[in-house]
């Protein structure tokens, strides 16, 4: 069994920094795509940044600058460091990857993790 398992959400000032993590465990052999997703109160899950195996990014343009998400894929582990941080950023954060291969040969799609409220207020 594969599982997600984030960390590091809290209250932060504005302008201030905070670190995500999150973690795939489990019989892993490969995972494609890992990525950062949040959904504000009253808002739609949106993406975040997201980061291909080989270390391409991509991030929404509200966060450009300010984030910066990495991996490690000998630990399969994403980080997302977040800097400069403003009220609309104040949502729940979920971890995501879009594939996963695990030792045994099967696959899993579209995984989510549980989620971290990240909170950006005075």
């Amino acid at each position: 069994q594969v599982q997600l398992v984030e960390s590091g959400g809290g209250l932060v000032q504005p302008g201030g920094s905070l670190r995500l993590s999150c973690a795939a465990s489990g019989s892993i052999f490969s995972i494609n795509v890992m990525g950062w997703y949040r959904q504000g109160p009253g808002k739609e899950r949106e993406l975040v940044a997201d980061i291909s195996s080989t270390g391409s990014t991509n991030y929404a343009d509200s966060v450009k600058g300010r984030f910066t998400i990495s991996r490690d894929n000998a630990k399969n582990t994403v980080v997302l460091q977040m800097n400069s941080l403003k009220p609309e950023d104040t949502a729940v954060y979920y971890c995501n990857v879009d594939r996963i291969r695990t030792s045994g040969g099967l696959y899993y799609t579209n995984y989510w993790g549980q989620g971290t409220q990240v909170t950006v207020s005075a």
